[in-house]
């Protein structure tokens, strides 16, 4: 142990109860996933991260990486690297994400475009997928892109948005939806982890509702991909969309990923008409024939440099399991719950999460009138939680590279912040 570090441990025993401080370090001691946290980079000066859920850390054999791809595969193979293996990247990778995270099988997951985009090909798709339907369901305090983009939808389509408004900690429930779609619903549009809150959707329930209703379902899973194990296929989730910065650490702007149930492949057609989603990409014929299969969902030529990087970290998790990532997310959301109780609430924040562990997703939401101006301070003494309006700061717990005892750090930091 570095003198530092036995510092740090004398300074949080002097200002921490003994009981607290002792439970984060019991906890990380029986941690069986505590080997992973040395495989990501420690950045300087940086006392805990806690923004995972915004932007995962980078792993430490990222520059070696990125610096074997430029060497090789794109300065030695050079354009021979397309047809070696660039072509077939966003569908493999697609099956990747798929088979560790998303409970579903191959062939019905693609890397490409950013979440934006996708969500737009998917709306538009599952809109004339279903004529003669003129509603967009959707949730009021949805990620903002969801909501413009369904709004932009809605208007080149004529259709119109019915919103629904669910309690802001603990998130929207399947009889909410049940009570708005009808045979007028061609589409839902939600959240599987709120990204204020972190409250956790009921998807097989909701998705069975909305299917019920005839309707066409689409998840935005931002907040939950390598986090919270889901099992699209089995629970009939028609359409997903998700980024892989956040818990898949694939680095600032990393393309999305789009899931497509194979019973839609051929029946729903995205609408930006690429040559990469051509039936023949190399025809250059004159006019447009999509082709067979999730590919159908490309557009342009795909970002393969910003593939690199979420491509080791899914190599982890799935070592891991996505059950042990679920547990250990569990334990550490659970515990900044219990560090909050003794540290923060006799100060007057507010707990702006589901207590209970399985309504919640990856992070912890805690709210003050001053948190704004408290985040600002945090970010200069190297404690990095993200501030959401009005007065929420997120405790964003990325399970394989945060400990709880770093996680403490962070709740006496906001602590000393607001004292």
């Amino acid at each position: 142990m570095t003198e530092s570090l036995e510092d740090e441990h004398r300074r949080l025993a002097q200002v921490l109860s003994p009981d607290l401080l002792a439970e984060a370090r019991r906890l990380d001691e029986a941690d069986p996933l505590a080997q992973q946290l040395d495989v990501f980079v420690d950045a300087p000066g940086v006392a805990a991260y806690l923004d995972g859920n915004s932007l995962g850390r980078p792993l430490k054999d990222m520059p070696e990486t990125a610096a074997r791809f430029i060497r090789e595969d794109w300065g030695t193979r050079l354009i021979r690297s397309w047809d070696e293996q660039w072509m077939e990247l966003p569908m493999r990778l697609g099956d990747r994400i798929a088979d560790v995270a998303l409970g579903a099988a191959a062939g019905q997951t693609i890397v490409a475009d950013s979440t934006s985009v996708l969500l737009y090909k998917l709306m538009r798709a599952a809109i004339a997928a279903r004529p003669g339907r003129d509603e967009i369901v959707i949730e009021g305090g949805n990620f903002p892109t969801d909501r413009f983009i369904a709004a932009g939808v809605a208007e080149e389509t004529g259709t119109t948005l019915r919103w629904i408004e669910p309690d802001a900690v603990t998130g929207v429930t399947a009889e909410e939806v049940a009570t708005v779609v009808s045979d007028r619903t061609a589409l839902v549009v939600l959240s599987h982890v709120d990204y204020r809150s972190g409250a956790l959707a009921d998807m097989p329930s909701i998705t069975r509702a909305v299917k019920d209703s005839g309707a066409v379902m689409l998840w935005d899973l931002c907040h939950s991909v390598g986090v919270v194990p889901m099992q699209l296929d089995d629970w009939g989730v028609d359409m997903a969309v998700g980024c892989t910065y956040k818990y898949l650490n694939g680095g600032p702007g990393s393309p999305a990923f789009a899931y497509l149930r194979s019973e839609h492949q051929g029946r729903f057609s995205q609408p930006i008409h690429g040559w990469w989603g051509a039936a023949d990409i190399f025809a250059m014929g004159p006019e447009y024939a999509p082709v067979a299969g999730i590919r159908q969902l490309l557009s342009g030529t795909p970002p393969v440099l910003s593939m690199l990087a979420m491509q080791g970290m899914l190599d982890l998790i799935a070592d891991a399991g996505m059950a042990a990532v679920r547990a250990k997310s569990i334990s550490l959301t659970d515990f900044a719950v219990r560090a909050y109780d003794e540290l923060l609430a006799p100060l007057g924040v507010r707990l702006q999460s589901p207590r209970n562990a399985s309504l919640r997703g990856g992070h912890v939401t805690i709210g003050h009138d001053s948190f704004q101006e408290v985040t600002q301070k945090l970010w200069k003494d190297g404690v990095i939680p993200d501030f959401r309006f009005p007065d929420g700061i997120r405790l964003g717990l990325s399970p394989l590279s945060t400990s709880h005892e770093e996680t403490l750090r962070g709740v006496v930091a906001v602590r000393d912040a607001l004292a």
